[in-house]
């Protein structure tokens, strides 16, 4: 009997747009790991399987999901880049935002949010908001955009990494074996990955990963042309995995771009350091306005991406 293929993914506006009002900065993530295990409550009972939760201490504030006898495993970061307020009233970055002048911000000040402007000279150097009151030391603050979509594309803050999470959330509902980790901490330098590493490893021997994550468009990777697999970033994966990811894709007809750089990491990084052995690849889709207010993605590309996702989990 033939396999019945699954339909084409559609684009779910609303989800997506929720993902990316949340803030959760790196070493902030509780308010998306709320979300994230509301929206499993109230959504598995129409999933194709149902996925064993595990979420606690150990993991720190990551969340797996595990369907059945999994072989591969899906690693998407929730945390954003952002800001910690100091003293006075001046900033530390959280990962690498774009410090631009007059940048909206947001943060949630006595139980309510609040709008602030960032004030920073050319260099980025000088950074502070203009709040009239000293803030409170630690206080997170995050971009403050609006989310916008044209008949193409999707444009506002935190797409990175918010459609990995949104591609997360959707290959739930079609996973049948594999194992969907949503991480922490990824902006600024890893946390929570070589907990998942070990809890995975240790419980399920598995040791082939999936990074859902998005990257910079570049003179070779455009907007609008399909998902990206990369060769190489600052970290190398195995070739072997990498060739193996390209012969399911191209055996389903699927477009995808190939990255290669030499900055840059992900969630991979991690797995490659882990003293457990993972084959890891990244792939994701370019974005416009890496960590800056205003993300740009295209809608098709977010699509295809869930595509490709459907049909590794499936064959890896």
């Amino acid at each position: 009997m033939q396999e019945k293929s699954l339909p084409k993914p559609t684009l779910d506006l609303p989800l997506l747009e929720q993902l990316t009002q949340i803030q959760a900065t790196c070493g902030a993530e509780g308010d998306l790991k709320k979300f994230v295990l509301q929206y499993l409550e109230v959504n598995q009972k129409s999933f194709v399987a149902k996925p064993h939760i595990f979420t606690g201490f150990g993991l720190l504030d990551a969340v797996v999901l595990v369907f059945g006898k999994p072989n591969v495993a899906v690693f998407a970061h929730m945390d954003s880049v952002g800001y910690t307020v100091r003293y006075d009233n001046k900033l530390i970055p959280i990962g690498s935002p774009t410090a631009v002048n007059g940048t909206k911000l947001k943060g949630i000040i006595d139980q309510k949010t609040i709008s602030m402007k960032l004030v920073a000279d050319k260099s980025g150097d000088l950074l502070c908001v203009d709040y009239p009151t000293p803030l409170e030391p630690g206080t997170v603050l995050t971009h403050d955009s609006p989310f916008e979509a044209t008949d193409g594309h999707v444009s506002t803050c935190y797409l990175d990494n918010r459609i990995g999470v949104y591609i997360a959330l959707k290959l739930a509902e079609t996973t049948e074996n594999g194992i969907i980790a949503f991480t922490c901490c990824e902006e600024h330098g890893g946390g929570s990955v070589p907990k998942v590493a070990r809890f995975i490893s240790m419980n399920y021997g598995v040791n082939q990963a999936l990074v859902a994550d998005v990257t910079w468009a570049s003179e070779a990777v455009f907007v609008g042309n399909g998902p990206v697999v990369s060769l190489r970033d600052y970290r190398i994966p195995r070739k072997s995995y990498t060739d193996t990811i390209r012969r399911i894709l191209e055996k389903h007809k699927i477009e995808y771009q190939l990255e290669v750089e030499g900055d840059g990491s992900s969630d991979g990084a991690e797995l490659q350091s882990s003293v457990y052995p993972f084959d890891w690849c990244f792939l994701g889709l370019p974005i416009e306005g890496m960590h800056s207010p205003v993300e740009s993605a295209a809608k098709t590309d977010i699509e295809a991406m869930l595509a490709c996702y459907r049909v590794l989990m499936k064959e890896l």
